[in-house]
């Protein structure tokens, strides 16, 4: 999909045609919109235009005679195994002598000029301070996605306090998967905006160096913030280990307590059960013998219970 946005007095509209101080957004373009829109803007390889649509591209800056692309990882929503986790792709962004052009495989809220909370300061005739806008939208999402990453952690925290699941540990395994690739492309997004950082091409200059600085520390932190809560998730996965462990303790201890008091019992209905010599056998001529005995045995039974419970084993 193609559209096209231009700044006129300080507001971001959608136009019709390409002119200078165009943006050409391309949403999961065909190789023949990536022909089309090189026709227009010459000097363009469609081959660098369609480069995002590959989920496996590598984040990098890449110097053409005429345009510069620069490749970083953006986070988007996505279903693994009945859970709404994240996953990264590609982002592409041209910028050219008079255009700009923006290429992903999916629909972004960074490129969402709509939004008054973007668009405020954007201007798509500002070629590099655009580039910037985006790399500083890009760690800002980062850091929300994480943000709801912990979220979930500290959801799976309280739940695991009263039972642990099989979803349970395949959600906490979805997690620190996503922090992993999270963590991956924002190392990635890192090397970029070093390079961009001593980059002549491509550096918004003295006045601007600010945002293009705010970037880099953005990523920054939510590297750190990856890094921090993959740490956390580990922790939080090592107890909930432990805690199975030990209500697996707790189970085989209360089954073995158990096994104890009714083998009592069992021993002694066992022993009375045998053919042998009424005459060797104690009670064995009372006629209130059967119920003496249920007694005897029942005493011995509540104070083994009471016992074990005392030794906090039941």
């Amino acid at each position: 999909m193609i559209e096209l946005f231009r700044t006129d007095e300080g507001v971001t509209h959608q136009v019709d045609e390409i002119a200078d101080g165009v943006w050409v957004k391309l949403t999961a373009p065909s190789l023949a919109e990536a022909e089309k829109i090189a026709s227009c803007l010459n000097g363009v390889d469609p081959a660098d235009i369609v480069a995002a649509n590959d989920p496996e591209e590598k984040t990098r800056v890449q110097y053409e005679e005429g345009y510069s692309l620069v490749l970083v990882d953006i986070p988007v929503p996505e279903k693994r195994n009945g859970l709404d986790t994240y996953h990264t792709i590609p982002l592409g962004v041209i910028v050219l002598a008079h255009n700009v052009i923006t290429v992903c495989a999916e629909d972004t809220p960074i490129l969402a000029p709509q939004t008054p909370s973007w668009s405020n300061g954007l201007s798509t005739r500002a070629r590099r301070i655009f580039l910037c806008k985006i790399l500083f939208s890009t760690a800002l999402l980062y850091q929300h996605c994480l943000t709801g990453i912990d979220r979930e952690r500290q959801e799976f925290e309280d739940k695991m306090r009263k039972s642990t699941s099989e979803d349970d540990l395949i959600a906490l395994h979805e997690l620190e998967s996503t922090l992993v690739y999270f963590a991956t492309s924002l190392r990635g997004n890192g090397s970029v905006l070093t390079r961009l950082q001593t980059s002549a091409r491509l550096h918004p200059g003295p006045s601007n160096e600010d945002l293009l600085e705010d970037a880099a520390i953005e990523t920054q932190q939510a590297i750190e913030m990856a890094q921090i809560y993959r740490d956390m998730i580990e922790g939080t996965r090592n107890l909930s280990s432990s805690l199975m462990d030990l209500r697996l303790n707790g189970v085989m201890q209360r089954l073995t307590s158990i096994t104890l008091i009714l083998s009592i019992p069992t021993v002694i209905s066992g022993l009375y059960g045998m053919n042998v010599n009424l005459e060797g056998m104690p009670l064995a001529e009372l006629p209130a013998a059967f119920g003496i005995i249920c007694l005897f045995t029942a005493a011995i039974c509540l104070v083994l219970s009471l016992w074990l419970r005392h030794r906090r084993w039941m």
